[in-house]
C-alpha cells in the first residue's frame, strides 16, 4: 500500500476506540490503497458510538464542518470525511431522493450493502491494519472486475451508470455482465447536468486512456440517453473501409486517447477545452457525410459541428472554469480543426495575417494539438503503417505561430482608444471604427508602431488630426 494512513486518522481511531466504538476506513481510500494508488480523500466510518458523542468526540479534532447532520458526516479538513454507518430508502425520482438513516449499531455487512461496486464496500482498521470484507470485493480487485454489492439497491441510483464507465477506465477493470445488464436498464434522464460532467471529466482527464470509458458509455446504454451527439458517430463511416465497428466514433475514441497525451502540461480548463475539442471535432459528421465518386466525404463538417457541440456543452451546462472561457474555446477549436492543414496547403501564398486572424478566434496551441491529435487518430493499429499520415502541417503550423508569438493569444492592440482621443477625435462609434480598421492593417503587418498607427488613423479620418 503506497498512501500511510493519515496520523489524524490513527488519532480519532484510538479517541474512537476509548469511547467503546471503532473507526474504519471505508469507500475507495481502501480500494485505491490495495491497487497501490496514491489516495487524496479519505473516509471513515465510525461504529458504536452515538451521534452526539460522535460530534463531540470530532470537536477535540479542530473546527468540523457539518456536510450532513441529518444522516451523520461531517468533515475534518479537506480531506478526511467522517460519519456513521448508514441506511437509505429510495423516497422518488432523482439521484438525491433518499432517506438517509445514520445507526451506529449497524453490522459491517449491512452498511457495506448500501454501496456502489464489491471494490468500494471493503473496510480496514486503520490501528489493526484488519481488512473487513463482507462482499468479496478482494477477489473483484484481483480479478480487476466491478460487480453490483446489491443488485435490488444498485439500480436505485442512476449515477452509478456513470461511475461504472469512469472506474473502469480509471482503473482499467471490466463490469461483471449481470452488473452490465443492471446499467443497460437504469433510465439516467433524472440526473442533473453536473453529475454528468463529474463523471464524464474523470473519463476525459483521470483515465489514462479515454477511449476505454467513452466504449463502456456506449456498451452502458449511457450515450443514447445523455449524449445523443456521440451516440450518432456510431453509424458514420470515417473512410472506406476504415473500421467496420463504429468509423468516426471508433476514431473519436483514439483521438481523446492521443489529446489526453497532448493536453498534458496545460492548466486545467485549457485541458478540458482540448479533450472537448476532441470529443466534439467531428459532431458535424452525421450531418455531412455522403458516398461520392467511390469515397465517403465530408465536406463543411467543421463548421456543422458548431451547431451539436453548442447543444452538448449545453446539456452539460458547460460555460466558464476558473474564469476561463472554456465554452468559446471548445466551439472554435471544433469550428477551425482543420485549419492547420488548409494553411499547410497554401503555405506558399499564406501571411501572416491570417495566423493573427485565427488566434483572435482561438488559442493557436490548444488548436494545434487538437488537429494532431485528429491526425493520430487516424493511424489506428489495424492501419497499415505505410498509410499512416505524418503530422507536418500540424508542427508546421505551431512553429509559425510561435515564431509569431501568438500561440497563446493575440496581438495586443497598439492603437488604442485614448490615442484617438489625445489626437482630437471626440468620444463616438467612430472611435471604435477606427481602431478596428487600424487593428486590421496591424494583423497584416502594415501598422508596426504606435506612429504608423496614428498615421494610418488619420489617414481613414481623411484629414490631418493633430496630437
Amino acid at each position: 500500500m503506497t498512501s500511510p494512513v493519515p496520523e489524524k486518522i490513527l488519532r480519532l481511531a484510538r479517541a474512537v476506540r476509548e469511547a467503546g466504538g471503532r473507526a474504519l476506513m471505508v469507500g475507495g481510500c481502501v480500494r485505491d490503497r490495495l491497487l497501490g494508488r496514491e489516495v487524496k480523500d479519505w473516509d471513515v466510518e465510525v461504529y458504536g458510538v452515538e451521534p452526539a458523542s460522535l460530534r463531540e468526540l470530532l470537536g477535540r479534532f479542530g473546527r468540523v464542518n457539518v456536510v450532513g447532520e441529518a444522516f451523520t458526516v461531517y468533515k475534518l479538513g479537506q480531506d478526511l470525511d467522517v460519519s456513521l454507518p448508514r441506511r437509505e430508502r429510495k423516497t422518488g425520482r432523482g439521484h438525491r431522493a433518499f432517506y438517509i438513516e445514520g445507526d451506529p449499531s449497524m453490522s459491517f455487512e449491512e452498511a457495506a450493502r448500501r454501496r456502489d461496486f464489491t471494490v468500494n464496500a471493503i473496510l480496514e482498521d486503520p490501528l489493526e491494519g484488519e481488512i473487513i470484507d463482507p462482499h468479496r470485493g478482494l477477489a473483484d480487485i484481483k480479478a480487476r472486475l466491478l460487480r453490483a454489492v446489491a443488485p435490488e439497491t444498485f439500480v436505485e441510483d442512476s449515477l452509478r451508470v456513470l461511475r461504472a464507465a469512469q472506474f473502469a477506465a480509471r482503473f482499467g477493470f471490466e463490469v461483471e455482465a449481470q452488473t452490465v445488464e443492471l446499467c443497460r436498464s437504469i433510465d439516467l434522464t433524472d440526473l442533473p447536468a453536473e453529475r454528468v460532467w463529474g463523471e464524464l471529466e474523470k473519463i476525459l482527464i483521470v483515465a489514462p486512456r479515454p477511449s476505454v470509458g467513452l466504449e463502456w458509455l456506449a456498451r452502458l446504454n449511457v450515450t443514447p440517453q445523455l449524449f445523443p451527439e456521440l451516440e450518432a458517430l456510431r453509424g458514420v463511416p470515417q473512410e472506406p473501409d476504415w473500421h467496420p465497428e463504429g468509423g468516426v466514433f471508433i476514431h473519436t475514441l483514439l483521438v481523446c486517447d492521443c489529446a489526453r497525451q497532448l493536453s498534458e502540461g496545460l492548466d486545467y480548463p485549457r485541458r478540458v477545452a482540448v479533450m472537448l475539442g476532441a470529443l466534439c471535432h467531428d459532431f458535424g459528421k452525421p450531418s455531412t457525410t455522403v458516398f461520392v465518386e467511390g469515397r465517403w466525404r465530408s465536406h463543411g463538417h467543421a463548421e456543422a459541428g458548431v451547431a451539436p457541440t453548442l447543444a452538448f456543452l449545453d446539456r452539460l451546462k458547460l460555460f466558464t472554469l476558473d474564469g476561463y472561457n472554456v465554452r468559446a474555446q471548445v466551439l472554435a477549436l471544433v469550428r477551425e480543426h482543420l485549419k492547420p492543414r488548409d494553411l499547410y496547403r497554401g503555405r506558399d501564398e499564406v501571411g501572416d495575417g491570417a495566423f493573427r486572424r485565427l488566434a483572435r478566434l482561438c488559442e493557436l496551441e490548444l488548436l494545434y494539438r487538437v488537429a494532431k491529435a485528429d491526425i493520430l487518430g487516424r493511424n489506428a493499429p489495424w492501419v497499415p503503417p505505410e498509410k499512416w499520415l505524418d503530422t507536418e502541417a500540424q508542427e508546421w503550423f505551431i512553429a509559425r505561430a510561435r515564431a509569431l508569438s501568438i500561440e497563446r493569444r493575440p496581438p495586443e492592440p497598439i492603437l488604442l482608444g485614448r490615442h484617438l482621443l489625445e489626437m482630437g477625435l471626440k468620444p463616438s462609434p467612430l472611435v471604435g471604427e477606427i481602431q478596428r480598421a487600424v487593428y486590421e492593417l496591424q494583423l497584416d503587418n502594415r501598422v508596426r508602431t504606435l506612429e504608423e498607427a496614428k498615421d494610418a488613423a488619420r489617414r481613414l479620418l481623411g484629414h490631418e488630426a493633430q496630437p
